[in-house]
């Protein structure tokens, strides 16, 4: 069984995946957040197909740990996931992800066109990765 990281955003959703051993979160892709129906269709055949046990949903913070807009947004969506997927969620503190994403793709030399295609599926799996890592502790 493995587990599943969103990276939610207003136009993509980034996916990542860890193996079976959940140690190592590989990104797998970004999902168009509109039509939701075709994300939460999209999301339901990940879910079967890569026997997915924990959907770990990166959780917006302010630098100072507070809570801003877009935490809401993360809440009505987690929501929505609960009456929708059978699969257990959890919340996860996504300060930075993105940030670091950036970082390595540019560090990469990952043209910049090609990053923002990619950056919402890295800092999906550098959400799941610090969520594996405390698990290991």
């Amino acid at each position: 069984m493995r587990i599943l990281a969103l990276d939610h955003g207003t136009k993509r959703i980034g996916v990542a995946l860890s193996d079976q051993l959940k140690m190592i979160a590989q990104p797998l892709e970004f999902i168009p957040a509109e039509p939701f129906g075709d994300f939460l269709a999209r999301l339901k055949e990940l879910i079967r197909t890569k026997e997915v046990e924990l959907i770990l949903v990166g959780m917006p913070r302010n630098m100072d740990g507070s809570y801003g807009e877009a935490a809401g947004k993360v809440r009505e969506f987690v929501t929505v996931l609960k009456e929708t997927v059978a699969v257990p969620l959890q919340l996860w503190d996504e300060r930075l992800t993105s940030a670091q994403a950036n970082r390595v793709l540019i560090e990469g030399n990952v043209r910049r066109m090609d990053r923002k295609e990619k950056v919402d599926k890295m800092a999906a799996a550098i959400l799941l990765q610090s969520y594996l890592d405390s698990l290991s502790m």
